[in-house]
């Protein structure tokens, strides 16, 4: 799956199937964050949704924050409106349709919102847009794979795995560093 940069400036390569996990919480504006690698690549950031995040730390992953220090900061001068464009490396696992959409989240410019009727589209499958919403849902690597960028038809915030208030944050964000309008709103 090795791609060129994306319009986020994530770069996927493999993801290690054999490599220990490591893994951080760290706090930002939008609350604890997981990072989780493979010592290589960035592959999870899962939010705190007041469940904290111990049960989703599998029995064999490391604390280790070093390998995941230039995602933290890239992370953290994202949401602090310094950074518009990530330079990550990122693998994923899933199956060839949820990378298939998730490498389209990667190509949503920053300040920009898409429907999933038009991410279908691009897929070839324009009546998937369910589909591809299911899958955005379970993008492993949100705000650096942006499906907070990904809106209803109309324009309307649907569904986001962080919770509704965290993608009007994350778009409010956006709109204000690039001041561009939203779509529909």
């Amino acid at each position: 799956m090795t791609r060129g940069t994306t319009a986020v400036g994530a770069r996927f390569v493999e993801l290690d199937r054999g490599a220990r996990r490591r893994y951080t919480v760290v706090d930002s504006r939008i609350g604890a964050l997981l990072l989780v690698g493979d010592g290589q690549a960035l592959t999870g950031i899962e939010f705190d949704l007041g469940d904290g995040h111990q049960a989703r730390v599998g029995a064999d992953w490391v604390a280790d924050r070093a390998p995941l220090a230039d995602a933290l900061e890239q992370l953290q001068a994202y949401l602090a409106g310094e950074l518009t464009v990530f330079d990550l490396p990122v693998a994923l696992a899933g199956s060839d349709f949820q990378r298939s959409v998730w490498e389209l989240l990667a190509d949503i410019p920053y300040g920009h919102t898409t429907s999933y009727g038009r991410l279908a589209t691009r897929l070839g499958r324009p009546s998937a847009s369910r589909a591809v919403g299911l899958a955005n849902g379970r993008n492993p690597l949100p705000i650096v794979l942006p499906c907070h960028r990904v809106v209803g038809a109309s324009g309307a915030l649907t569904g986001y795995g962080g919770g509704i208030d965290r993608k009007r944050w994350l778009l409010d964000l956006e709109q204000r560093q690039a001041r561009l309008p939203l779509e529909g709103r």
